[in-house]
């Protein structure tokens, strides 16, 4: 593809070269470039369009090799990337060993934070510009935060110190009414009156600066204009939060006006102390699938840009989930379902157009989540918290101190458990089972297949009486296997053998059945068990399936520490059960790039890696 202006731009400087009336065909060539990559690869689609021109203005105004600019969430930093130096590699991003979907501080000097979770960059932000100010600088720090991300909790926590702080930090807030799906709650209504206020849009400064060269009454003119200003914002504008917390407010500002940000932004750098710009963007802006649906557009595949990306029904846990618990949930009034900001991603769609009085997308706020869980459980509720792996984790506290300490009867369905892929370290849920394995009253499920999340669901709901996880990969998983009934809590035989046997559970049930294959094919019979109950694990039933096996192994996409692999490892030996034994995990570091059979493969968890392993333990016993 050629791209005249962006193959202009050979280093992040060369950007401020650009004439400014050219400005608006550098932004087309940056959303072709993205819309191709990401219809060829995948990736954050949606996001990224939202935010060319507010890019292009930023990498123009500051001085991008001194000053840092931290990306909130993350998944917005495509454009950045490709104006940073990575514009030649960007066809390897989120592909083995090419570049991060994600900021990432060792891929390059530009990017100052990782980032994949929400609500840090504000936080991260104070931090450069009082280590700044400690070191006698005049460095700039910026925060670039999407609206969804102002509901997490941990924004408003370094809101509150930053703005009572006085330091250079400025705030940009990327308003484009969306998280991964339509933003909600008290803080979004409040940014749709204060887009539609726009008495006081950046407007202030310049006026300001002009009155205090007055003669003898600049000042005093320039103080009560200040005064006057205020009164007539609480009676007509919504920007008081920001300025109360101690923020310089400017805003709201058309995101995709390149020259009015410059100009803004420039106003910004002139303030002493923090500043809040508020860019109103749209999200998937310049493709117009994507403004249409851009949360079906925030995350996508391959797809075919003329025919646009469609998600289509393949009957995953996700769906499961969703269509059993709206059943569930309109027979039994008392089941409540909470869930932070992933709606759409853990199939309740549906749900929350079925009760909309007990469904609540609290935004990204899992803390919040699940401390509600807990009062609405000690109401007679019985509350079902849904939400990903990975963003679960953000909830450590809350799980074990407002829930698991109390024994109290919440039930957590964890998304997207184990190797994930595609987007790095920081949306796996590999690290579930090494907090999760030691807190107190915990039960831990892991369904195989649709009909065993239903089972499961139901006995979570009404045989469990405290804290339940039920926890399951993405997509679903596809192993051979009996339709045989299924006993909540205990173990069961997927298939029969008499020389070895593989324990496994969730996604890598997978490559289980691939080792037994290559083994049964070099002469060996291979047992598989499915640990259906990863807490507490049903020991008795291991004991009694190792019987008259040479070799024993556990195989699992999680972390060693905690895993049922290390469980089962120290069960064995400490019960004097002297057998072969290999525990199959990813160690506590892996490499985390590229699709998730990239992953397991480096890792070396794969189904063939495995049987190679067991063959040579196999061979030796003959």
């Amino acid at each position: 593809m050629i791209n005249g202006l962006l193959d202009m731009i050979k280093n992040p400087n060369d950007i401020k070269t650009i004439d400014k009336k050219d400005l608006h065909i550098l932004a087309g060539e940056l959303r072709a470039l993205l819309m191709a990559n990401v219809s060829n690869n995948g990736g954050h689609l949606a996001s990224n369009l939202g935010v060319v021109e507010l890019t292009i203005a930023i990498l123009r105004t500051f001085d991008i090799d001194s000053d840092k600019v931290i990306w909130d969430v993350g998944h917005q930093t495509y454009v950045y990337k490709i104006l940073t130096d990575r514009k030649d590699r960007f066809d390897t991003i989120r592909k083995k060993d090419g570049l991060s979907g994600f900021p990432k501080r060792s891929e390059s000097n530009y990017d100052h934070f990782n980032t994949g979770h929400s609500s840090t960059s504000i936080s991260a932000a104070l931090g450069y510009a009082r280590s700044s100010k400690i070191k006698g600088k005049n460095d700039y720090a910026i925060a670039v935060i999407g609206d969804g991300a102002m509901t997490g909790g941990m924004a408003f926590e370094a809101l509150n110190d930053a703005g009572a702080s006085g330091e250079n930090i400025i705030v940009i807030l990327n308003d484009n009414k969306m998280s991964i799906t339509k933003n909600v709650g008290g803080f979004s209504e409040y940014f749709s009156r204060m887009r539609s206020s726009r008495l006081y849009s950046g407007t202030n400064i310049s006026v300001k600066r002009k009155v205090e060269k007055i003669p003898l009454i600049g000042k005093l003119t320039s103080r009560a204009i200040h005064r006057w200003k205020s009164a007539l914002k609480y009676l007509f504008s919504q920007n008081m939060l920001f300025e109360e917390m101690g923020f310089h407010y400017l805003g709201p500002i058309d995101g995709h006006d390149i020259k009015k940000l410059e100009k803004i932004l420039k106003d910004a750098k002139k303030i002493k102390g923090p500043v809040l710009l508020h860019a109103v963007t749209i999200k998937g802006k310049g493709y117009p699938k994507a403004e249409e649906k851009p949360d079906i557009y925030h995350g996508v595949g391959k797809f075919d840009l003329i025919n646009g990306f469609e998600e289509k029904n393949k009957d995953t846990f996700s769906d499961s989930l969703g269509i059993h618990l709206t059943d569930l949930a309109l027979k039994d009034k008392n089941i409540s379902v909470i869930c932070p900001a992933v709606t759409l991603g853990c199939g309740l769609l549906g749900l929350a157009k079925a009760i909309p009085d007990r469904f609540f997308d609290v935004g990204i706020a899992e803390q919040h989540a699940v401390t509600m869980a807990a009062g609405m459980a000690c109401s007679g509720f019985i509350p079902v918290v849904a939400g990903y792996s990975t963003f679960m984790q953000r909830a450590y506290d809350q799980i074990l101190h407002d829930v698991c300490l109390m024994n109290l009867h919440v039930v957590f369905a964890f998304d997207r458990a184990g190797v994930i892929g595609r987007d790095g370290a920081t949306h796996q849920g590999v690290y579930d089972l090494a907090y999760l394995s030691n807190m107190p009253n915990l039960k831990i499920f892991a369904p195989n297949d649709p009909t065993e999340m239903k089972e499961y669901l139901e006995y979570s709901l009404y045989k469990e009486t405290g804290p339940v996880v039920i926890r399951y990969p993405k997509g679903k998983i596809e192993i051979p296997k009996e339709d045989l009934p299924i006993t909540p809590g205990q173990l069961s035989i997927l298939k029969q053998g008499s020389d070895c046997i593989i324990f496994s559970y969730g996604k890598m049930l997978e490559e289980a059945f691939l080792a037994a294959e290559i083994l049964k094919y070099k002469g060996f019979d291979c047992a598989i068990a499915d640990i259906s109950c990863l807490k507490p694990i049903d020991f008795l039933s291991i004991e009694e399936m190792v019987q008259g096996k040479k070799l024993v192994t556990c195989l699992e996409d999680v972390v060693e520490s905690g895993s049922c692999s290390m469980q089962i490892g120290n069960h064995l030996l400490n019960a004097n059960i002297f057998k072969e034994y290999i525990g199959f995990n990813l160690g506590n570091e892996f490499d985390s790039s590229g699709e998730r059979i990239d992953i397991i493969d480096t890792a070396e968890l794969s189904g063939a890696q495995v049987a190679q392993k067991m063959l040579v333990i196999l061979n030796n016993l003959k």
